[in-house]
């Protein structure tokens, strides 16, 4: 086969199928460029999933007409001048295909007029090609529409979705930049029906009670941190917002990051948001979060990737450490109770008074935390009303009394936090509890579980273990940790060794620390009950089991008396 320079024509179409991979694509461009004109009003309008029309409309600088058809150019942009500029890149560009790809697989029109100007530019192009350029009245500001995309490229249209599945990812676009621009008012119309319309408020909160509804955004919480590198090096800001775990989602979908308020998706940033909320989640859940991470633009490559979608960072480590820290230590020192406004677990007789301690957020109050970051423990102030126990619900929830409502607490999953934050501070200082076994116990394993044991036998000893090998499946142990001393520890052990996946030492704590704990169905007297929920109240994430289940719950005056018709 010979060797032949392709015709311009096809050069434009391999280019565009680069940045414009189906109708979103699109719309994310469009709107990348109307924010940097800075905007503060946007319209997207779709018909047919955005395959027969797209049209973005803003009120921002616009274009000179001297400028319009030059705006249409392969790698002419506003945005750069010279190599240094993509070092300091400041602006959602560049990659500085967007409208000349567009124009190459679909009809594009566009009507513009720069701020300065007192009249405005109108171009229409077909193939790539400009075929009017008229002078056109309209107040400033560009709108871009974009009709019969890949109307010429069938093999790109059969790979397309359903209408409906490919309007939803173009929704998806408008809502991560409404996310990441509070301040502008955005608004989507979908086959003449407005879907989104955000106020341009400023507010985060705002614009998340838009996109996710009134409810969600009430239950997120402030994330706000500010760090510099080693060396007195570049400051890195954290913000945004992190939902409750109570709001958690089966899905990555409602997970939201910004690098210098452009949409990304990063795995690294994915982790350090999802590892901040570790032991506050049950398996299969992901956090409701939008976090925003500003970092000097020379840190951070955002032309990785045509459609500017995935970057890379100089410093992996710093970046995962802020993420983390700042979204870990906001769920610790707001994180809510499911349903409970505010939770201080004093048990009291009948005739102590009730004393309530208020705080403005309505959430718990910052208690101990410990993180990947090593950052100072923070002195527990949680504060749980004071409580009047009643009793035990099926042998498997403390019922008490509160000022105003009634709460249940799973003594299991209550225990369990007890028991791993035992456990933990234990091993952290080498101060673990041991209790021997006269005579050893010789177990035998199964081979995977066996080869398991020989790799983990240092950590397990960092527990309390005190296993050596007796055979080629055959262990001998001596000592075990003395929380289990009660327990089946053979069971525990075992399923320590079934656990795939993470953390090998974490998953063993949490084995540890379920298989210590007390047993949903076991009675406890009213001492017992007091001293577990005096022990919670001294654990650094009350709210929740190592599995990310509730510990407790609250039901209101105001609810049981509407179940009785008394309001």
């Amino acid at each position: 086969m010979k060797i032949k320079v392709l015709e311009a024509k096809v050069v434009s179409q391999i280019a565009a199928g680069e940045v414009v991979e189906r109708p979103a694509s699109v719309v994310k461009e469009l709107v990348e460029n109307a924010l940097d004109a800075e905007s503060t009003q946007i319209t997207v309008e779709i018909k047919n999933g955005g395959i027969s029309l797209i049209r973005v409309t803003d009120n921002g600088t616009g274009i000179p007409d001297s400028e319009t058809e030059l705006a249409f150019e392969r790698h002419a942009t506003s945005k750069i001048g010279n190599w240094q500029d993509l070092q300091q890149l400041s602006t959602l560009g560049f990659r500085g295909e967007a409208l000349p790809s567009v124009a190459a697989v679909a009809q594009v029109q566009m009507a513009t007029s720069a701020r300065e100007s007192t009249v405005g530019s109108y171009l229409s192009l077909e193939d790539g090609r400009i075929v009017r350029h008229d002078s056109q009245a309209r107040s400033p500001g560009t709108t871009v529409t974009v009709q019969n995309l890949f109307r010429k490229i069938p093999a790109r249209l059969k790979f397309l979705k359903t209408e409906a599945t490919e309007a939803g990812k173009i929704a998806d676009v408008v809502s991560q930049y409404a996310l990441a621009y509070p301040e502008v008012r955005f608004t989507f119309i979908n086959e003449g029906k407005t879907t989104l319309r955000t106020a341009g408020s400023g507010k985060l909160r705002d614009a998340v009670s838009a996109v996710y509804g009134l409810e969600t955004a009430q239950s997120m919480l402030e994330v706000q941190l500010q760090t510099n590198s080693p060396e007195n090096g570049p400051s890195i800001r954290v913000s945004g917002l992190a939902g409750a775990p109570t709001i958690a989602r089966s899905s990555r979908d409602f997970l939201s990051l910004f690098v210098n308020r452009r949409w990304v998706n990063n795995r690294l940033l994915t982790f350090a948001v999802e590892e901040a909320y570790h032991g506050l989640l049950m398996q299969g859940k992901h956090p409701v979060a939008v976090i925003n991470l500003e970092i000097p633009p020379s840190l951070v490559d955002v032309n990785v990737h045509p459609a500017k979608m995935e970057i890379k960072f100089q410093d992996e480590r710093l970046v995962f450490g802020a993420v983390q820290k700042a979204v870990r230590q906001s769920l610790v020192q707001s994180a809510p109770v499911p349903q409970v406004e505010e939770v201080k677990s004093h048990f009291a007789t009948p005739s102590t008074p009730f004393s309530v301690p208020q705080t403005q957020s309505g959430f718990l109050k910052p208690a101990a935390v410990r993180s990947q970051e090593e950052t100072p423990p923070i002195t527990p102030l949680i504060s749980l009303p004071l409580l009047r126990l009643l009793g035990q619900l099926a042998c498997t929830y403390i019922v008490a009394e509160g000022p105003d409502a009634l709460y249940l607490i799973d003594q299991h999953a209550a225990h369990e936090r007890i028991m791993l934050e035992k456990i933990r501070n234990q091993r952290a200082e080498q101060k673990v509890e041991v209790q021997g076994l006269l005579p050893p116990v010789t177990i035998e394993m199964d081979p995977r579980q066996a080869a398991t044991l020989r790799s983990h036998l240092p950590g397990l000893a960092e527990f309390g273990f005190d296993i050596e090998i007796f055979g080629e499946r055959a262990f001998l142990v001596r000592a075990i940790p003395a929380v289990l001393r009660e327990r089946d520890w053979q069971a525990a052990l075992k399923e320590s060794l079934d656990t795939s996946g993470g953390d090998w030492a974490e998953n063993l704590l949490n084995t540890l620390a379920c298989h210590s704990a007390i047993r949903a169905g076991q009675v406890m007297s009213d001492i017992e009950m007091r001293e577990l929920v005096k022990q919670l109240e001294q654990t650094s994430l009350p709210n929740s089991c190592p599995h990310g289940r509730p510990v407790m719950i609250r039901l209101t005056l105001s609810q049981i008396e509407r179940e009785f018709n008394r309001t």
